[in-house]
């Protein structure tokens, strides 16, 4: 079967937003709420507080997220609950009131279409919440309620509140908050694959799919897959799984995943015995004990051999997200493994995906506290800015870094080269993640030509002519990084 992934995703620079704390809006606007008391924007979240940030406040911000570079955004939840991330759905087909409700999210889309800027939205169909009407009518008439075998009742009287008395239905991670869905009932099943065909038709570009690997439904997701590419065959669809994801990727159900093998082993390399271990207790990715070169670069073919190549094209990247702690702050404010696993990333294969205010050098540790309000403009850290607008640049500058093969060249100690090549186009990059600076001589075989302008970073660079061959003599500062290649004519 030959397997087929959305082109776009290829070009793709995501930007993950948790919609309650990117931006308010500047503008009147008809809102909900007038006169209401959000949470101080600047302190630190709590569980239950909302901060009031909204789909208009992201429209407003459009401008800085295009010249950043990014093209794709993707938004944890935003249809109506009464959760500050929204995880917890209330209705699938309405986009929360707090938020700007449908009107505001259509506005979104259209400005966002016009700068040709992605949207993807965050499918919690696993689970929806306590508020959720057909839930909400067996809270009030219990089992006369036709809604019944949508959920997986064991007993009665069912108790969503008073944990004192066993809540008598099955309920996410045993949150009696999260009533989950019988999947194998046809109308539970029919119903979320007409949501997601609903908002594919409204407009958006894919789906990101929260813990789908809980839906053990046999079919459910070569369904979905089927449902939602026929109405658009270039949609995203990428699935929440944390670890080996090969029965998912098989080119019949999704198009990627959230590659947190890549972010585990990245972190490790480029913070080492600086990762802050209490910030990485609990969750599924390792991003310790360190790494060495040698190490890392066995990982990384390791994760190129678990997925066809065309998947690997797909997969979407990151370091941190809403459900981990922020890498400044796993690294314990150390910019330098910010700026290498920051290059690591931009120069993988697959899409790379940052989390809102990674970019500009916000701080924070595990949930709640890496949901935190996107930072005003005085305090962002410029060097950090620049790295990202920089690398970014690169990667839409070149196609190899977004199509072209992965090879390494040199891993050692603490220093790790490889290439990326496609057609007649070819970079190398380079990373230091040792407190000394770093010495390699590489025999190089197969150039199409030297590669002597430094695109990024710093480095001494010699090339010199063998017989059958051409060396490479790298200096490369410690816990730095570069990039060589052609400039662009």
């Amino acid at each position: 079967m030959q397997i087929q992934t959305p082109n776009w995703v290829k070009d793709a620079v995501f930007y993950q937003i948790f919609p309650d704390r990117f931006a308010r809006s500047k503008q009147p606007r008809r809102r909900l709420l007038r006169n209401v008391s959000w949470e101080d924007w600047d302190a630190m979240p709590t569980l239950q507080g909302y901060k009031g940030g909204d789909l208009w406040g992201i429209l407003e911000q459009l401008d800085y997220i295009q010249d950043l570079g990014i093209n794709a955004i993707y938004l944890t939840p935003i249809f109506q609950s009464a959760s500050n991330h929204r995880y917890h759905t209330h209705d699938y087909y309405q986009v929360d009131p707090m938020l700007g409700g449908n009107l505001a999210f259509q506005q979104l889309l259209d400005a966002a279409r016009a700068r040709n800027i992605k949207i993807l939205l965050d499918g919690v169909f696993n689970h929806c919440s306590r508020g959720f009407f057909f839930f909400h009518d067996i809270l009030e008439n219990g089992p006369h309620s036709p809604w019944v075998n949508w959920f997986k009742i064991e007993n009665w009287p069912v108790s969503p509140y008073n944990g004192e008395l066993p809540a008598n239905y099955v309920g996410w991670g045993g949150n009696r908050a999260l009533p989950v869905f019988n999947h194998d009932n046809p109308e539970v099943r029919e119903y979320i694959m007409e949501i997601a065909e609903y908002w594919i038709k409204f407009g958006i570009d894919g789906w990101r799919l929260d813990v789908p690997f809980e839906i053990k439904t046999p079919g459910f997701w070569q369904e979905f897959r089927q449902r939602v590419k026929a109405i658009n065959s270039e949609a995203y669809i990428v699935g929440e799984v944390w670890e080996d994801a090969q029965q998912w990727l098989d080119g019949t159900q999704f198009d990627g995943v959230m590659n947190y093998l890549f972010a585990g082993a990245t972190i490790a390399f480029a913070a080492g015995d600086r990762v802050d271990l209490e910030q990485v207790q609990g969750r599924s990715y390792h991003p310790y004990p360190p790494l060495f070169a040698a190490e890392y670069a066995a990982k990384m073919q390791e994760l190129l051999q678990l997925y066809a190549w065309e998947i690997q094209l797909t997969q979407l990247n990151l370091l941190a997200s809403h459900d981990t702690a922020r890498l400044l702050t796993i690294a314990q404010g150390d910019r330098p493994s910010v700026e290498l696993a920051t290059l690591l990333l931009m120069t993988f294969p697959g899409a790379p995906s940052i989390y809102y205010g990674d970019e500009v050098g916000l701080p924070g540790g595990l949930d709640p506290d890496s949901r935190r309000g996107f930072p005003r403009e005085a305090h962002w850290d410029r060097e950090i800015l620049n790295i990202h607008r920089q690398l970014i640049a690169l990667r839409h500058a070149y196609p190899c870094l977004r199509r072209g093969s992965y090879q390494v060249l040199h891993a050692q100690g603490g220093l790790y080269v490889f290439t990326r090549s496609w057609e007649q186009e070819e970079l190398i990059i380079a990373v230091n993640a040792g407190t000394a600076p770093a010495n390699a001589n590489i025999q190089i075989t197969n150039l199409h030509g030297q590669l002597d302008k430094l695109l990024y970073g710093r480095a001494e660079v010699k090339w010199s002519k063998q017989e059958q061959s051409t060396q490479l003599d790298l200096r490369i500062p410690a816990r730095s990084g570069c990039i060589l290649g052609k400039a662009k004519q």
